[in-house]
């Protein structure tokens, strides 16, 4: 075994974090946040150590530096806010700290001729720091200090100077790093827009934004539909694949094999004689009408994401153009998309095996490349699972090189572990399990175990989706529909519904036991009454209201459960690290009875003194309710209302006075 660099170097860092993977793949944060970096540092015998934080932005080749703190059992902390969007570098070095173990000891001398001999070491240390220093102020400081720990002065008074603060601080300004420990990783976060933290999703299909005259919408219809979406309170408006439509095997309504002249097939079919990934349906306008369709959905605070489906129809350019990007069948013609036994013959997919893959890769880069050059900076990315994982990450870092503020939502509703590998390499959002949570075991697992990886997956949560339509909406009625909203809005920080379906309480399945909708969206246009009474479109706004006004639910973050005695019962709590916000929601499961219990409440944990009354003020219904002590009784009817979303607000004066809840 080769002798280290130098054996001199004493101190040994472990266990830097946040860090994913041992390093191998960078943490998720956003724009202003501030990040707290832990690592433990040890060296033998009992020398004091320094440690450094070092810290960048990008290829920067300078480091930042920030000392860091000891907080016990040989862990340092620090901490930096991020400032740029785009990757940020850190590491930690450490050192023996001459002067402090000098410091340490001298402070236990008490003989007079160890506190002497300590005294001139001391002053070399210092003599040694002041070379070392390039200020002239605090060279001469230090200079002066030293000879003032060999001068003739009383030794009570070189003592005093030995462990003076104003000494300590020049020498922690000046120290000897000669023999300093890096670190042996550099670790990185990508810093995205707050946007990839807390968003909430509406998605509806252009050609649907109809009127009784119309047969098919366009973007000028769609745009009159902004106003209902933004005044709804969501800030990201999903479309499903705008780009022509294929006519070979297109699919007739309900998925039916036969399609009529008039029927518009799935968007996802993507490809035709009017173009491909780059074009525009020509039903739906031109790419300036869809610039002018994004550019209202700015003005009224909406950001325009668009889908990402890397597939195409039989009748894409790119099937007669690059034939060498698609598998062939016995028979010479190209392989559908299958997952047997279903068979979806108007969808070809590429074969990313193909010996042209490099080509393959840096078209469809170019895909996404050209709608950023549109305006486009979010993308829901359709079946990404299906792709290979070395493709998503190069594509997402190449793309994010240029454009740090693009937004990637992964919709892969696929095993856990490939739902996590594809968010370590770069997605932003990713679509969960969510739909299929529905019992209080089930929720209170899963989002226990999301919990576990925020460092780098951020769920968004769709109670539907236009391929997914659950059997607790399909029975639970307009309750079920109100539950699951609540469940995530406030479960997740982001979250997205289908509409104008899910206000709607669109509850039909296209046969018993089936989740797709019957007269589904993907296959015909449907036309909407957004004004009918029965809408959701109040209480969705009011949730939304709710996220906006209270930071605790605008993060993953300081999610709990909480008990109650009964089952169809679930309480979970949100709260900020300041305890400024703290949001309490209880939620009834049952969408067909009323249910009620105790909950039990950690006032301790969030300060709150338990001997004092408090107020829980309801968001959703404006009642307030006084509250005293952790176990409190709640009940809820859901013909009225299936949840509580508190606000918990504690009491300064006096308990019949409402007025003075802070």
């Amino acid at each position: 075994m080769t002798l280290p660099t130098d054996g001199r170097c004493r101190v040994v860092i472990e266990d830097v974090r946040p860090a994913l993977d041992g390093g191998r793949f960078p943490v998720k944060r956003v724009l202003g946040d501030a990040v707290v970096v832990e690592a433990d540092a040890i060296a033998d015998g009992h020398d004091q150590i320094a440690c450094m934080l070092l810290h960048a932005h990008g290829d920067a080749d300078a480091w930042l530096e920030v000392p860091m703190r000891a907080i016990g059992n040989d862990t340092w902390r620090a901490s930096f806010t991020l400032h740029e969007l785009g990757v940020h570098r850190f590491t930690v070095t450490a050192w023996i700290d001459a002067f402090s173990s000098w410091r340490h000891a001298f402070a236990r001398r008490t003989a007079p001729a160890d506190v002497e001999d300590a005294l001139r070491d001391g002053a070399d240390l210092v003599r040694a720091a002041a070379e070392r220093s390039a200020d002239g102020p605090g060279r001469n400081a230090l200079l002066a200090l030293a000879a003032s720990l060999e001068s003739s002065d009383p030794l009570d008074v070189r003592r005093v100077h030995g462990l003076s603060l104003e000494l300590a601080e020049l020498m922690a300004k000046h120290p000897d790093r000669t023999l300093e420990t890096h670190y042996e990783y550099e670790l990185e976060i990508v810093v995205e827009r707050p946007l990839a933290r807390f968003s909430s999703w509406y998605e509806f299909f252009p050609r649907s934004a109809v009127g009784a005259k119309e047969a098919h919408g366009t973007f000028a219809t769609a745009k009159a539909r902004l106003a209902y979406v933004a005044g709804m309170g969501f800030d990201v408006l999903y479309l499903p694949p705008i780009h022509p439509i294929g006519a070979t095997k297109r699919k007739g309504p309900n998925n039916a094999l036969e399609a009529a002249r008039d029927d518009p097939g799935s968007p996802w079919a993507i490809g035709g004689r009017e173009g491909g990934h780059t074009s525009v349906h020509p039903k739906l306008g031109t790419l300036e009408d869809f610039q002018a369709f994004r550019a209202e959905a700015g003005r009224l605070g909406i950001e325009v994401a668009l889908d990402l489906a890397f597939q195409c129809s039989p009748d894409h350019p790119y099937v007669r153009d690059r034939p060498d990007w698609f598998k062939r069948r016995r028979d010479g013609s190209v392989q559908y998309a299958e997952n047997p036994p279903k068979k979806y013959e108007d969808i070809y997919p590429f074969d990313f095996a193909s010996s042209e893959w490099e080509s393959l890769w840096r078209e469809l880069r170019d895909v996404v490349e050209f709608w950023v050059s549109q305006g486009v900076s979010v993308f829901r990315v359709d079946n990404p699972h299906t792709k290979p994982f070395g493709f998503w990450q190069w594509l997402i870092g190449d793309v994010r090189s240029r454009h740090p503020g693009v937004i990637f939502l992964a919709e892969a509703f696929a095993r856990p572990r490939v739902m996590y590998r594809l968010a370590k390499l770069g997605f932003s959002q990713s679509y969960t399990y969510f739909t299929w949570r529905n019992t209080k075991p089930e929720l209170t697992a899963y989002f226990t175990e999301l919990a576990d990886r925020r460092d780098y997956f951020r769920p968004n949560l769709w109670p539907n989706t236009p391929d997914i339509l659950h059997e607790y909406l399909q029975f639970g009625g307009r309750p079920a529909f109100m539950c699951r909203a609540v469940l995530a809005a406030t479960l997740g920080a982001s979250y997205g519904i289908y509409g104008p379906a899910f206000e709607l309480l669109e509850a039909e399945p296209r046969e018993p036991g089936a989740e797709e909708y019957r007269n589904s969206e993907k296959y015909q246009v449907r036309r909407w009454d957004l004004r009918r009474d029965d809408s959701l479109g109040e209480f969705l706004t009011r949730l939304n209201a709710i996220r906006r006004e209270n930071t605790a639910l605008q993060s993953d973050a300081n999610l709990r459960f909480h008990d109650v005695d009964n089952e169809q019962l679930i309480c979970y709590s949100k709260r900020t690290d300041d305890l400024d916000d703290i949001v309490l929601v209880v939620v009834n499961l049952d969408p067909h009875h009323a249910q009620s219990g105790f909950v039990e409440l950690p006032l301790a944990d969030w300060r709150m003194d338990a001997g004092k009354a408090y107020q829980a003020h309801d968001l959703l219904s404006g009642g307030r309710y006084l509250w005293s002590g952790p176990r409190n009784f709640v009940s809820l009817d859901p013909a009225r209302s299936p949840a509580h979303v508190f606000k918990l607000r504690r009491h300064v004066a006096t308990e019949r006075d409402f007025d003075y809840f802070v």
